[in-house]
């Protein structure tokens, strides 16, 4: 069985890797990358690894030749994934790939926030390709909201979500369930929702990084417009400020929280509460 990852070298990737090694042997893995320099560390451990460059087409149907399971982590570049994502799939297809996995966003059909667009669309092109395919719907990433924990600490935390409800989880605990998904397979069309097992509003989540500081934080919702200001003015790209600022407009409606326990179903244990993030990050 022949297990190929995209993103390999990225922060999800990287996980799923490890995960994986845990109980595969290493020549089962295929790690697909832009720079092979940046995992030749997995490489001395006997994995496989692939120049894998989007903007390459022609280069993606050979590597892809003989792979039995395919994990497409969704593109970093917002903006360009369905391109991108176009080419793996249609790749995928000419190299034979028997199952394809998609990490895309929570309840992506649904959702209101701008970031969903490019799931839904390729998800769409999923469903038309005649692939197999898996959709591994990631909720939010607690990582999400922890680079900037001392300046929330000591200015305090702002959004735009009101009271809205936030089901995160860890990183490690997505990739998990990717990795699970990996090994045993599933039933064509399958889709996981994943999200963490206990959800949070900001006001929580100032209240956690108090605690662990052991300092007043507070949090200041703001409309989205102001919202996006000031993530421009800490230095984000305006476009990505407005996609955050939308993102968490529509925390408040509800489109982060879900209640299913689905990601911990999944990978046996439960998901890593914001306790222990928020206290990990505090200690730096």
């Amino acid at each position: 069985m022949k297990l190929a990852i995209t993103g390999a070298s990225g922060q999800l990737g990287r996980l799923v890797v490890e995960n994986l090694l845990a109980t595969e042997p290493a020549a089962t893995l295929r790690l697909l990358v832009r720079s092979p320099e940046k995992v030749a560390d997995l490489a001395a451990r006997g994995v496989k690894v692939v120049a894998f460059d989007y903007a390459k087409p022609e280069t993606l149907t050979p590597a892809l030749s003989g792979v039995d399971r395919l994990l497409l982590i969704s593109g970093s570049e917002v903006g360009q994934r369905i391109p991108q994502h176009k080419a793996v799939i249609d790749a995928a297809k000419a190299a034979g790939v028997g199952l394809v996995l998609y990490t895309s966003v929570l309840r992506a059909q649904q959702s209101s926030m701008i970031l969903a667009g490019e799931h839904k669309a390729t998800e769409d092109m999923l469903a038309a390709s005649g692939l197999n395919y898996v959709l591994l719907r990631n909720g939010w990433y607690i990582e999400n909201y922890l680079s900037a924990v001392q300046a929330e600490i000591a200015h305090g935390v702002v959004g735009a979500s009101g009271e809205g409800r936030i089901s995160a989880a860890a990183r490690a605990d997505y990739a998990a369930a990717a990795a699970e998904v990996l090994r045993k397979g599933a039933s064509s069309g399958t889709v996981y929702e994943l999200a963490g097992d206990t959800s949070f509003s900001k006001a929580d989540y100032a209240a956690e990084l108090s605690r662990a500081s052991g300092k007043p934080v507070t949090y200041t919702n703001l409309p989205e417009a102001a919202y996006k200001d000031v993530l421009v003015q800490v230095g984000l790209p305006e476009g990505f400020a407005a996609i955050l600022a939308d993102c968490d407009t529509c925390t408040a409606k509800g489109d982060l929280e879900d209640n299913s326990k689905t990601l911990s179903s999944l990978t046996g244990r439960p998901t890593t509460p914001l306790s222990v993030m928020v206290a990990e990050a505090v200690k730096g």
